[in-house]
């Protein structure tokens, strides 16, 4: 009989968050679901992201919407919220972290070609406008996922976890 794992570790979000995280900042960039925003939580709990900055519009704790889909893992991840996202990413930058935007845009390469070292920076915009102008304007580099499907991009939370897997796995 194979037994499926459904029970999380039994520790405190204290404990868990003395943690040894791998060094990737997400910077979601006026996100419009909250819903989404959970999801997000409960990615960046799975691969132990540093910290998440949630910014503008984007929803952050406490949430109904947020914390039904973030079942506790905003309890588990380090986060902040900026009112401007450019000050995240003018805060990473900073501190010598390159930051990334994840954008289809005419310049974009490809996330499959590229290679990340850490510690580094992401940041995600919303589903109807993008990242916004400004912050691709100051991003060391902008990444996509490549299409082949109808549609030019996927949900925002099913593309962090595309993108943080290809990270964790393949960063130096």
């Amino acid at each position: 009989m194979v037994r499926i794992l459904s029970k999380d570790i039994d520790i405190s979000p204290e404990e868990f968050l003395e943690k040894k995280r791998n060094p990737v900042y997400l910077i979601l960039d006026n996100l419009r679901s909250a819903y989404n925003v959970g999801a997000i939580f409960r990615t960046c709990d799975a691969f132990l992201v540093e910290r998440l900055f949630l910014c503008g519009i984007t929803a952050h704790p406490p949430n109904k919407k947020l914390k039904k889909t973030a079942m506790s893992s905003e309890l588990y991840v380090p986060w902040k919220y900026e009112r401007e996202t450019i000050d995240a990413v003018f805060a990473l930058k900073e501190k010598g972290i390159k930051v990334f935007s994840v954008e289809r845009t005419e310049g974009s390469k490809s996330l499959n070609d590229y290679k990340f070292s850490y510690p580094c920076g992401l940041v995600f915009g919303n589903e109807a406008n993008g990242i916004s102008e400004k912050v691709l304007e100051v991003s060391d580099d902008i990444i996509e996922i490549p299409m082949k499907g109808f549609k030019n991009s996927l949900n925002v939370a099913t593309t962090i976890g595309i993108v943080l897997y290809q990270i964790v796995n393949g960063a130096r």
